[in-house]
């Protein structure tokens, strides 16, 4: 069997009307969700896929460099290919190849987690990813409805200021009562330009937070200050979790070694793929902490990740996000349909767990006719203007790549 072909498949959701999101640093505005769908195509008519980075130099990277190197190889030989390129270009092709793996997975019959180790569970721990900049009422609202779909833990995005986001977590915990976890995603608070949280506020709002028991605080200082995040652990006032911002290998192992984490968190289908997350596994089983995957885009993206986590215990490998999004009346941050529809059938969820499909490969259907009734609308899909200093950061591609395009030209750190 041989590949004939490699796409990076773009889509696009756009809004009727701009979401427009107001934080304690200015304003954020979401015009739309895009998503990437690899498709991978052999000569005896099967195919791979798995999701991809949603930006079109991602695409190009398919079309001109990855596809034209994978084409006429084995998928069965995926784990010898040896592709070299430089880091981003690296991380492009680990997303191809899950898409790859998949396709030799189909080839023998079996599900993609025997080619990755094999299983040693049948469902994995998920919590449910909403909580986009709402007032204290409405996160609790949400906690109350994510906790009643099931999910043991609710992760949410606090933005409104110290008061109000400590306001935000007495309101939930009164909502969902003293056992549903409750995740704070806290990347906002280095992102407001001067009102930025200062590290004597973070640790000042971490102890207010502590009686209300968050599960975890995650991304509270910038993602490359390691000191920082190994100072706060020392000290014992809440549970931290980062590493969707990590750029590389290096960047992990670091962050874990330096002991700034009791979780880390890797998206694996844009920081690396299968094999750099099979050794951030290690290294955290190492080191004594656990991981949680980052997974904020697709269904395909959740099951993607479900492969490879049930190869490791949850004592190593414990969490999955599943991103909620409102689709159809659900409780979620906002309409993303085609993450749903991307999948011909729903992900089977028991009592906050996945649990795993018998089906070789990935083990779902994928629904390939989400490209054209989701045409790429080319742009970026999140804009944030910053208050004091002025200015107005443009992002496209996955939030989990911590470069973004300032309107008007040129790259900086947002």
């Amino acid at each position: 069997m041989k590949i004939t072909r490699v796409e990076g498949l773009l889509m696009s959701c756009p809004f009727a009307e701009p979401i427009r999101l107001p934080f304690y640093g200015g304003l954020r505005t979401i015009l739309k969700r895009d998503a990437m769908l690899i498709r991978v195509t052999t000569d005896a008519g099967l195919k791979g896929f798995a999701p991809g980075p949603a930006h079109e130099r991602a695409a190009r990277e398919i079309e001109q460099t990855i596809g034209p190197f994978l084409e006429g190889r084995d998928p069965a030989d995926w784990s010898s290919f040896g592709f070299a390129g430089g880091l981003e270009l690296r991380k492009t092709y680990h997303a191809v190849e899950v898409a790859v793996i998949d396709a030799a997975a189909k080839a023998e019959g079996a599900p993609m987690s025997d080619l990755l180790g094999g299983r040693k569970r049948g469902r994995i721990k998920c919590y449910g990813s909403a909580g986009m900049y709402m007032p204290p009422e409405g996160y609790a609202a949400e906690a109350a409805a994510v906790q009643k779909l099931g999910f043991p833990a609710y992760k949410l995005r606090p933005a409104a200021g110290p008061q109000a986001d400590l306001e935000t977590v007495e309101a939930m915990r009164r909502a969902v009562g003293p056992d549903f976890g409750l995740m704070l995603d806290c990347h906002a608070w280095w992102r407001m330009g001067d009102r930025s949280y200062s590290p004597q506020t973070i640790e000042e709002l971490c102890r207010a937070l502590a009686p209300y028991a968050p599960y975890w605080v995650e991304e509270p200082f910038d993602p490359d200050d390691h000191a920082a995040y190994g100072a706060m652990r020392g000290k014992r006032i809440v549970t931290l979790a980062s590493g969707e911002h990590e750029p590389d290998e290096a960047g992990f192992l670091d962050l874990i070694r330096s002991g700034g984490v009791d979780f880390v968190q890797m998206d694996v289908c844009c920081q690396g793929g299968f094999e750099m997350g099979r050794r951030i596994f290690d290294a955290a089983e190492k080191q004594g902490i656990r991981f949680a995957f980052h997974s904020w885009g697709t269904l395909l993206e959740v099951i993607a990740a479900a492969q490879l986590g049930v190869c490791r215990d949850e004592n190593v490998v414990e969490w999955l996000e599943y991103p909620l999004h409102s689709n159809d009346g659900k409780p979620g941050m906002y309409p993303f349909p085609a993450a749903d529809e991307i999948l011909t059938e729903p992900l089977n969820l028991e009592d906050g767990f996945l649990v795993m499909p018998d089906g070789a490969g990935i083990g779902v259907e994928v629904d390939e006719s989400v490209v054209e009734k989701y045409p790429f609308v080319p742009g970026p899909w999140s804009i944030f203007r910053i208050d004091s200093p002025p200015e107005t950061l443009a992002v496209s591609g996955d939030h989990s790549v911590p470069w973004v395009e300032v309107a008007g030209g040129g790259e900086r750190r947002a």
